[in-house]
């Protein structure tokens, strides 16, 4: 009935079949950023948030949410990651404080780990806002995108703009 992998004859949704795939080795890494204030730019390198490391913590957040990601995405397989890793880097322009996240995944399996590493990044971001709203309700999460990825049979994908 359709030609979308995720639909079975009835038009009803379905898990896709995985199990003829070749096993290979499968990375993704991905991206978001969240914009904060000076003020809180200060505090998260200070280390003084009340309620704790947020770097610490959001990249802990973002660990849990790469490998729980079967359990957010409805079609998305269990997983079981060999490795993931999460960096920050600040990008500083006049008075624009942006907290950029970069979410490694990777795997060996059938099938990729683009999805991991999105929600990793995410999930990450969504953590920072929460450790920080009480300063600035204000604050905005970036655009959130794949990087790269390798492995499987569509084979590799690198973002041009990065």
């Amino acid at each position: 009935m359709s030609d979308f992998t995720h639909f079975n004859e009835e038009g009803r949704a379905k898990m896709v079949d995985i199990s003829n795939k070749k096993s290979t080795q499968r990375n993704a890494v991905a991206r978001s950023s969240i914009f904060v204030t000076k003020e809180i730019y200060e505090k998260i390198n200070n280390h003084s948030i009340a309620k704790g490391d947020v770097l610490s913590v959001a990249q802990i957040a973002g660990i849990m949410a790469a490998k729980n990601t079967s359990d957010w995405i409805p079609m998305c397989h269990p997983l079981s990651l060999q490795g993931v890793d999460i960096s920050f880097e600040w990008n500083i322009v006049e008075e624009t404080y942006e907290l950029q996240i970069t979410t490694f995944v990777k795997t060996k399996g059938n099938t990729g780990v683009e999805m991991e590493a999105l929600t990793a990044a995410s999930a990450t971001a969504l953590t920072v806002y929460d450790m920080c709203k009480a300063l600035d309700k204000g604050m905005v999460i970036g655009q959130t995108y794949l990087l790269e990825k390798s492995g499987g049979k569509s084979g590799d994908y690198s973002r041009n703009d990065k």
